[in-house]
């Protein structure tokens, strides 16, 4: 050790240095890829298969070491199978060259997007048509967004009432929108099931709820039966919130990528509103 200190070069010190810190990007990508997917969870099983693998090494308990070593042999391919479409999502990105991190929206353009939305939302709660906009914050939604249909398109105010206007091919599923773009609609969202969200709420409400005890998204949701106006977050949802109060808190949440955890305290609740836990 102390002769490779001793001889070691300039070159060899910013080569050692450039080599530590691509890889360190490149394991910060890959934890962004996976984060607010269902990878997560099979990783944490992983994780519990290499700690059992120590333990019966450490052990030596002969029958469960030769069962894991077994696993672990055909585990390359396993691994490649279960984890396909992030293995495929991650080499789209970085196809398109978007392999990096996202960055904090433009305060003019979330006041435009905003704007925009609630256009749509005042034309759809007149006419009671039902509604669910997801907006994607820091928890990645890609899972979500690959189970509808690809929009790729700048968020207008036509463009949602089209989608939603009833007997339309994409009213009945979730409209996800990420970095102020409208990725997908048709999306099947996860439904809560605590069992204490009121029963006057339907599915697009179950839905939005279900979503944000996943990830940290902000849902707004616009009732068929009713007309009003909902927002979900943290896995729970206000009812019937005025457009001054709507547009305020989706400003505030929606002008920059910082963690929900760093906003505690900022979700309101009101007489009336329904918590989810």
């Amino acid at each position: 050790m102390m002769d490779y200190l001793t001889n070691l070069t300039v070159k060899d010190t910013i080569k050692d240095v450039a080599d530590i810190l691509i890889v360190t990007y490149i394991v910060y990508q890959l934890i962004l890829l996976v984060r607010g997917t269902r990878a997560v969870q099979l990783l944490k099983g992983i994780l519990v298969l290499v700690i059992v693998w120590a333990i019966s090494s450490w052990l030596d308990l002969y029958t469960l070491k030769w069962l894991m070593d077994r696993m672990f042999t055909f585990g390359v391919v396993a691994l490649f199978i279960i984890f396909q479409p992030e293995l495929r999502r991650g080499l789209e990105q970085l196809g398109r060259g978007k392999f990096v991190g996202r960055n904090s929206a433009d305060e003019a353009e979330v006041g435009q997007m905003i704007a925009e939305l609630m256009k749509s939302v005042a034309y759809l709660s007149r006419r009671k048509i039902g509604a669910l906009i997801v907006f994607e914050r820091n928890t990645g939604l890609n899972e979500y967004v690959e189970s509808g249909i690809p929009v790729k398109s700048v968020v207008t105010s036509e463009l949602l009432n089209n989608i939603f206007t009833p007997n339309a091919p994409l009213h009945d599923g979730a409209v996800i929108i990420q970095d102020r773009v409208l990725s997908a609609a048709g999306c099947y969202l996860p439904l809560s099931e605590n069992p204490f969200i009121s029963k006057e709420l339907g599915t697009r409400h179950r839905a939005a709820i279900g979503i944000s005890e996943v990830a940290d998204s902000v849902s707004v949701i616009v009732s068929e039966e009713t007309g009003q106006v909902s927002l979900a977050l943290d896995g729970k949802v206000v009812r019937d919130i005025s457009e001054e109060a709507l547009v305020s808190k989706l400003y505030e949440l929606l002008k920059s990528n910082a963690s929900i955890k760093e906003k505690k305290g900022l979700f309101w609740r009101k007489k009336g509103d329904e918590p989810n836990g």
